[in-house]
């Protein structure tokens, strides 16, 4: 018998097998989405221990346009996020919220439009856009600006990221690295709930480039608060991308694929907003399999009744944070 490559027996096997939970044309969206979601919580590893948030302000800056709150949340016992709200100046209480996840980079002081060395100023000024907070201030909405776990303060280094050394461990115990994203993510939305009066918890965008856009992804399927998600370059088929090429380990989900495609998750998330981000040069989320992701967005979102409340946006270039193309979608749907 022939020797055969063990990664393109794997590749060949992934295509021969379809999803099992794959949202069809026949589906009963009902009954679907509860399995659905139970399914992709156990997946991610969830739901971990809740515990005392030990909510703790440790500073307030004032600025020209808004007031900068940096806090801590405790999301697991033992362990804390360091965390940024921006409320701007001059705006009628409760103000509407843009989460802010971002994506691999230095860390969350990049969202902030902050420079921690040179390499980040070149990219702040090569990549205005990853200055997300910011953004969120000129549109006249608050901003959570949270350190994802492995990135930046979070990190190994304190800078940067260590997503594999983490990932590797998340794994052993059944957890993974997305998972715990989430989590933080809906444990501080909590804390902001509870400790902001300022912030319109019943108008939340949430967005992010790259893995900050699969963070947001995968949130919005389960946090019902979110009312527009805005994932950018992030959302592709699996097949196409977390499946064909190297990624960080932090993209993996454990067991995924043999129950979902990335787009039919989008049916956790319908009827609420969904404006997928891409580029056509995107060497990693190739535009590609985020078209064909979309054409089964489309058709969930049409099996809910709110086929407008979905749109795809795509711009010329590579792997981006598409926020002018966003924001201009996002207020096109009523945002």
């Amino acid at each position: 018998m022939k020797t055969v490559n063990s990664h393109l027996y794997e590749t060949e096997y992934l295509k021969r097998n379809a999803p099992v939970l794959s949202f069809e044309e026949n589906t009963d969206y009902v009954e679907w989405k509860q399995k659905a979601c139970e399914k992709l919580i156990e997946l991610l590893g969830l739901p971990f221990e809740k515990c005392d948030a030990e909510f703790a302000i440790e500073y307030k800056k004032p600025h020209e346009d808004y007031v900068e709150y940096r806090f801590k949340v405790q999301t697991e016992p033992g362990y804390c996020v360091p965390c940024h709200l921006l409320i701007p100046l001059k705006c009628s209480y409760p103000i509407p919220l843009t989460i802010c996840l971002s994506g691999h980079g230095g860390g969350m002081h990049l969202a902030l439009g902050v420079s921690k060395n040179e390499k980040d100023s070149k990219s702040l000024a090569e990549w205005p856009h990853r200055a997300m907070g910011l953004r969120a201030i000129n549109e006249q909405r608050c901003a959570l600006i949270i350190e994802a776990r492995n990135f930046g303060e979070s990190s190994i280094e304190g800078y940067g990221t260590s997503c594999t050394e983490a990932a590797k461990i998340a794994l052993l115990m059944g957890r993974t690295v997305i998972g715990e994203r989430v989590w933080d993510a809906m444990r501080i939305l909590d804390a902001v709930s509870e400790n902001f009066a300022e912030v319109d918890m019943n108008d939340i965008v949430c967005t992010g480039n790259s893995g900050g856009g699969t963070a947001t992804y995968y949130l919005a399927c389960l946090d019902e608060r979110i009312t527009a998600a805005a994932p950018s370059c992030s959302i592709c088929t699996y097949e196409e991308s977390i499946a064909a090429m190297p990624h960080c380990m932090c993209n993996h989900i454990p067991g995924i694929r043999k129950y979902f495609e990335m787009g039919d998750l989008a049916g956790l998330i319908a009827p609420r907003i969904l404006v997928v981000a891409a580029g056509t040069e995107d060497t990693i989320f190739p535009i590609s399999g985020t078209r064909k992701a979309f054409e089964k967005i489309e058709m969930i979102y049409k099996k809910a009744g709110a086929p407008q409340n979905c749109a795809l946006v795509v711009g010329d270039k590579g792997h981006l944070n598409y926020a002018d193309l966003i924001w201009e979608k996002l207020h096109y749907l009523g945002i």
